[in-house]
């Protein structure tokens, strides 16, 4: 009677245990990476306002963000602080995630909508955004101590001076080079547990630690296409840096509607699970016949 009792108390948005696979392979071609880039930009024309005005807030968030380190002093996580950028992106995403469903299922989008987005696993999707922004901050933490193990105890020269220094001098190449090693790790980590576990509590009535786990076995098991596209990823956002973040204002948005798509085509059809709804009946009264 315990364990039927226990069992009872198990949360709802566990799936059951004769729904897991073993299969994770989709057989994708590289340049399906591609593909999933063009599907993003089809839905950040179709109303490209909304998109346009999220890639705003989020170049807005971001120079408040890096003005503040400047402000307090903070200047020497600057590089570490814009790589970690791709740590918690696909959570700052979900807004786009959630037009792209929209605009899939012929349900209205409003930006309202896209910021206060309803995940369909209900607060699951905070644990992941805690977990992306704790990777973050110890990422930071990392790039200091490598500084420091580098340079010793020299004070920060400040972004004007550091570029220099970096390219040109032993200790500077051998802290690109390691450091490049190590926040790659942080940044796999990261990419493989969030790229499509994000998308799946939004779309999905399931676990936070079943979607990172999912995500990272598909990712692990189809690794040619998403090396490619995580290769996009982060060549769209140096460019974006170069542009002194004026380039997310479109990258961002595009990245974000291209993700939903690449988790559309690895999800399989027997996890779609449920036929998706309107999220109430007057919605179901407006899509388009």
């Amino acid at each position: 009677m315990a364990a039927t009792r226990n069992i009872d108390m198990l949360p709802p948005v566990v799936p059951a245990v004769g729904a897991t696979r073993t299969d994770w392979r989709r057989h994708m071609p590289t340049a399906a990476a591609f593909s999933w880039l063009k599907a993003g930009w089809r839905d950040f024309t179709t109303r490209p306002g909304l998109s346009l005005l999220y890639g705003v807030l989020v170049f807005v968030i971001s120079i408040v963000i890096i003005g503040g380190l400047f402000r307090f002093g903070r200047d020497y996580i600057l590089l570490p602080a814009l790589s970690g950028f791709l740590v918690a992106g696909p959570l700052i995403a979900v807004g786009l995630y959630e037009k792209s469903r929209r605009l899939e299922q012929g349900t209205p989008v409003t930006l309202g909508r896209m910021i206060f987005v309803r995940s369909r696993s209900g607060g699951q999707i905070l644990f992941v955004g805690v977990l992306l922004c704790m990777l973050a901050m110890l990422w930071m933490r990392a790039a200091v101590l490598l500084y420091a193990l580098f340079f010793g105890l020299l004070p920060f020269p400040g972004v004007h001076d550091i570029m220099p220094i970096l390219i040109g001098t032993p200790r500077g190449l051998g802290l690109i080079i390691v450091g490049s090693l190590i926040g790659g790790l942080f940044a796999a980590f990261a990419f493989a547990i969030s790229v499509f576990s994000v998308p799946m509590l939004l779309d999905r009535r399931t676990d936070a630690l079943t979607a990172m786990g999912e995500s990272m076995a598909t990712v692990w098991n189809n690794r040619p296409v998403m090396l490619c596209w995580g290769a996009i990823v982060v060549v769209l956002f140096g460019l974006s840096v170069v542009t002194g973040l004026l380039g997310l204002i479109v990258v961002f948005p595009v990245l974000g509607h291209a993700t939903w798509h690449a988790y559309t085509a690895m999800r399989p059809a027997v996890d779609l699970g449920e036929k998706e709804e309107p999220d109430s009946p007057a919605e179901l009264r407006e899509v388009p016949s």
